[in-house]
């Protein structure tokens, strides 16, 4: 899958996200990227394993927290960094539209993945993304993302027999030619 940048994809329920370039560095590529949030949206608790990710908020206010701590709060001109393997969630805790600058890195399948999410978010018309979709995505790249508001039980069985259904009835024929998933060393490695 070929992309051109900027790159922006927009999902049904107020979230924006331009990927704007990608940055060739030592440790890995970085990528670019902006985001406009509508009041009360964005992503609910997840993690990158591989990613590291940071915000700087240009306009609004930025909810934010990290997976058994309190809310916290930043504002115009404040940057928020999510280390890799660190579950996180942020949302716009302001009265108008969120706008944030910042990178993700190294970029690894991010912009694929995001894309196909939001397309996934799209055709369902809601926050949750069409199960065979999501399936597809959370199974194949499990060593790079996971939702953590998933219940372990439905993360760990549900979704891989939903992907296994969907390969027998054909779901998958949109994803050819999607990139290969990075395998992390280790889960348990990234988060120490």
């Amino acid at each position: 899958m070929k992309i051109t940048y900027p790159h922006t994809i927009e999902n049904c329920i107020g979230e924006k996200l331009t990927f704007l370039e990608v940055l060739h560095e030592a440790e890995g590529d970085r990528l670019i990227v902006e985001n406009f949030v509508a009041p009360g949206s964005g992503p609910p608790m997840h993690v990158h394993w591989l990613q590291d990710e940071c915000l700087t908020v240009v306009n609004g206010r930025i909810g934010y927290q990290i997976q058994g701590e309190p809310e916290q709060f930043a504002g115009e001109g404040e940057t928020v960094l999510f280390r890799r393997g660190i579950p996180h969630r942020f949302w716009n805790a302001g009265a108008e539209t969120l706008h944030c600058k910042g990178w993700i890195n190294p970029a690894h399948s991010v912009v694929f993945y995001l894309t196909a999410i939001y397309a996934a978010q799209n055709k369902s018309g809601k926050a949750q993304p069409e199960t065979f979709d999501a399936a597809y995505l959370l199974t194949r790249y499990s060593d790079e993302f996971d939702m953590m508001g998933i219940p372990r039980f439905v993360r760990q069985v549900i979704i891989p027999m939903t992907y296994q259904i969907g390969r027998l009835l054909g779901k998958y024929k949109h994803f050819e030619g999607a990139p290969e998933p990075v395998h992390s060393p280790s889960k348990a490695e990234v988060m120490h």
